[in-house]
């Protein structure tokens, strides 16, 4: 594997593999970067300063918990907005503001903000999209839930060795029967401590542990289990994207004849309906980091969304002919997140939600749906 120069960055062999390690199978034990050291042929120190170095640079992000919004009782959307060229910029750090925000993106598009949203379960979130929409003065918002799930999870191959037709080795998204309304005190502990950052230390989960009262063992008992019953999707980094040589982000939208369109958010597939034969198609691309089934309207007919990460828009072009070419699908759109406004974790029984709502909300944000 040859040695890779992102920008000012040059990324050896060893960096390589680290952060593919990173990204999808990072140890949950109590010395995880000596278990690191152990795949790489090398030090624990060693790993430790690759590791800090690259976090130092940006390429690292975070390394935490990815939990399952859903399963925790939040409730989410992605979101697209439209608003005049001059005021994005604006618009965003608006919408920035709020808590649940995790993502938000300028991609090029009559609908030229898009961003996802999370709200807790108490919380009404069409209340807030539509406070966000009064907020921004945008033209036009359009709400676009998850309607089902195909595959979530960024395996970015930061050496780009990788064929942009290869198969996935994540797992396709599963249904598991435990939610957030069986969620006991002490798992709701190991949450707010295993969203946090990681620290770069040889026993990292050790201050974790101490300040629930319980041990390494036990806390990585818990993360393990909290895994296997769904609520959380796995322990791993995530990268910028940019910063690890990933220049080209589109979002892939395509048209399923048979996804009957409708308006007000909400789908209503016919006899003829094929979505869901395509989407776990679609989620069978390693390039493919999300896939996901939205609602439809008469200006939105984009059924199925995929997102792929590539080095080029070359690589995504090579993405999207084989997609076509398998699926036989050919009405699509490919929208390029041209600015990153946010990119972070759900924070998840945080205070910041109600003190968000006490003062952006107005009366009138509950009487009709955002945008038209």
């Amino acid at each position: 594997m040859p040695s890779k120069t992102v920008g000012r960055v040059t990324l050896d062999e060893a960096d390589q593999q680290l952060l593919n390690i990173l990204q999808t199978a990072f140890p949950l034990v109590t010395r995880p970067f000596e278990a690191l050291a152990a795949r790489l042929d090398l030090s624990e120190g060693e790993v430790m300063e690759r590791f800090t170095r690259l976090k130092g640079e940006r390429i690292i992000r975070q390394v935490s918990a990815i939990f399952d919004t859903r399963k925790l009782g939040y409730k989410s959307s992605l979101v697209a907005t439209a608003l005049p060229e001059d005021r994005v910029d604006e618009a965003a750090e608006i919408i920035n503001a709020h808590p649940g925000v995790s993502h938000n993106y300028r991609r090029n598009h009559e609908f030229n903000l898009w961003w996802t949203v999370a709200v807790p379960p108490e919380m009404d979130l069409a209340v807030h999209v539509n406070a966000l929409h009064r907020l921004t003065e945008a033209r036009s918002t359009r709400v676009l839930p998850t309607l089902k799930l195909y595959k979530i999870g960024v395996d970015l191959d930061v050496s780009d060795q990788r064929a942009m037709a290869a198969q996935s080795v994540l797992p396709a998204y599963r249904e598991t029967p435990r939610t957030a309304a069986d969620l006991t005190a002490e798992e709701r502990g190991y949450v707010l401590e295993l969203q946090e950052d990681l620290a770069v230390e040889p026993t990292p989960f050790a201050s974790m542990a101490q300040r629930l009262g319980t041990s390494e063992d036990a806390l990585v008992k818990a993360a393990e289990g909290l895994i296997d019953e769904g609520l959380m999707r796995r322990f791993a980094a995530v990268l910028h994207h940019r910063r690890a040589g990933f220049g080209a982000n589109a979002m892939s939208v395509w048209r399923v004849p048979g996804a009957e369109e409708a308006t007000g958010g909400a789908d209503a597939p016919d006899s003829g309906d094929r979505t869901d034969e395509f989407g776990y198609q679609l989620a069978g691309y390693a390039a493919v980091s999300h896939c996901y089934r939205r609602p439809t309207y008469p200006d939105w007919p984009y059924a199925l969304f995929g997102m792929i990460h590539a080095t080029s828009k070359e690589r995504v072009e090579e993405a999207v002919a084989d997609i076509r070419q398998r699926t036989d699908l050919d009405d699509h759109q490919l929208l390029y997140s041209t600015k990153e406004y946010k990119k972070v974790r759900v924070r998840f029984f945080d205070p910041a939600y109600q003190q968000w709502q006490d003062a952006n909300v107005a009366a009138a944000d509950a009487v009709q749906p955002a945008g038209s």
